[in-house]
């Protein structure tokens, strides 16, 4: 889906875990939540999603994804599920990333499960992309999936990062 470029705001929040960037379109809803020390990637998958580059207005005064997002940060780990959000992405990653939001905080779901819940339990590659091609994490919970065995695997913004994060769900984690 292309979206006129000036319909899209940046917004920069430090969190515990670095600095997050936030890209808004006019409507309030998240585009892509990426930190910003990796935010070559992140402009990158937006040009792919959008077609374009992209010039990022600064964003006018405090968003209510930054408001949710530092509540989070705080403790409501519940303050993301309302967000509304638009990922862009294929039909099997909208159901992937939606599977996700399903996720309870304090939850974590291995790669299989999210599969079997899609009814496409051989399609462990598929959901393994398509969790790796999010582009709004934390609020697409990326970071709830794990290894068959229970171990940390992959997550964009570093396993550091996805180990604090289930820790501030209250997953534990060892």
């Amino acid at each position: 889906m292309v979206v006129k470029a000036a319909a899209f705001r940046l917004e920069r929040l430090a969190s515990p875990i670095g600095e997050l960037a936030l890209v808004l379109d006019a409507e309030g809803r998240l585009r892509t939540l990426g930190w910003t020390d990796l935010e070559d990637r992140w402009r990158r998958d937006l040009k792919v999603r959008h077609g374009a580059d992209l010039p990022l207005e600064p964003a006018r005064g405090r968003s209510r994804a930054a408001e949710a997002l530092e509540a989070y940060f705080a403790g409501d780990l519940t303050a993301l599920d309302a967000l509304p959000v638009e990922p862009g992405g294929t039909a099997f990653q909208r159901a992937v990333w939606s599977a996700l939001r399903e996720i309870p905080p304090g939850t974590r779901l291995t790669y299989a499960q999210i599969a079997a819940r899609l009814g496409r339990p051989a399609a462990l590659r598929a959901v393994g992309h398509a969790n790796g091609a999010n582009p709004i994490s934390l609020v697409i919970p990326c970071h709830r999936l794990v290894g068959a065995d229970g171990s940390l695997t992959g997550y964009g913004g570093g396993l550091d990062r996805k180990a604090w994060l289930l820790a501030h769900e209250g997953v534990a984690l060892g």
